[in-house]
């Protein structure tokens, strides 16, 4: 293979990662948050929802999970930046971010 086919191949790489990326951080992240808001009305029911449906207990919890997920998404977006920013990298091994050394 060329050089022009291995440069090539790392341009897709590299944006097939970027395009990922966006699409969880950038669209999918306000997706959640819209979902847990749309459970929201959904838990109070009545005026909140237009067509004045019974309210859903249910649905609040489903809001608070999507709300959290949200908040994860957040925080580990944020220590990413500070991290890296730092010259270290950040580790998800025990589901809660960690600051490791490089």
């Amino acid at each position: 293979m060329s050089a022009f086919g291995h440069d090539l191949e790392f341009m897709l790489e590299a944006i097939w990662k970027v395009v990922v990326a966006c699409l969880v951080l950038g669209a999918g992240l306000p997706a959640v948050f819209a979902l847990g808001i749309r459970s929201l009305a959904w838990a109070h029911g009545g005026e909140a929802e237009a067509g004045d449906a019974a309210p859903n207990p249910w649905a609040r919890v489903v809001a608070y999970v999507c709300f959290a997920v949200v908040l994860y998404g957040l925080i580990v977006g944020i220590m990413y930046v500070v991290a890296t920013g730092h010259g270290n990298n950040i580790s998800l091994e025990h589901v809660w971010p960690q600051i490791v050394s490089a």
